[in-house]
């Protein structure tokens, strides 16, 4: 990437380069994009994921439609074509200290931990409790029983589905936290 690529992605960064002062939530569109979360992942979450008193870049398209959110910590979300979020960690670890358990979550044991942390997908098989609202396509959180997160991802299957079956993918993880947590 050349100097002026990285110029033009800070000059559509709303709140210009990481570490300074916001502009203003609603130059940002913060506002309309913690509807977007409330919506997605329930009450709450929109100030969550985009608290008011945190500086945090958006990156945008050259349309200016807003592509990322990252804060210090890391990638919160992805803001997808069709209107939906993808988590990143730091967006998982604040979803959830924002949602009462087992809201948004997909909870795995010892078995399957550290291949979860790795970036492998949760097995049907191996889901230990899962958040009742949750239906195939959702992002959700993989915890491991203690709270821990191991990763963010996909579901696959609804918690039912979940809960019932002995086979299959549950969650399609996109990140796993690794050695981190």
């Amino acid at each position: 990437m050349t100097a002026s690529d990285d110029e033009r992605r800070e000059s559509r960064s709303a709140d210009g380069p990481r570490g300074s002062a916001a502009a203003s939530d609603s130059a940002a569109g913060l506002p309309a994009l913690r509807t977007t979360a409330d919506y997605q992942f329930g009450a709450g979450a929109g100030i969550a994921l985009f608290p008011e008193n945190e500086s945090l870049e958006v990156k945008r398209s050259s349309s200016g439609r807003p592509q990322q959110v990252i804060a210090d910590e890391g990638r919160v979300v992805t803001y997808a074509t069709d209107g939906r979020f993808t988590l990143g960690l730091a967006g998982g670890r604040r979803l959830l200290e924002a949602l009462e358990s087992p809201a948004g979550r997909v909870v795995v044991g010892d078995e399957s931990e550290p291949f979860v942390r790795d970036g492998k997908n949760v097995f049907a098989k191996f889901v230990a409790a899962v958040g009742s609202e949750i239906r195939p396509g959702d992002e959700v959180a993989v915890v491991h029983d203690d709270g821990r997160l191991l990763a963010v991802g996909r579901a696959e299957l609804s918690a039912d589905a979940m809960a019932d079956f002995d086979t299959g993918m549950a969650v399609m993880v996109r990140e796993g936290a690794g050695d981190a947590e």
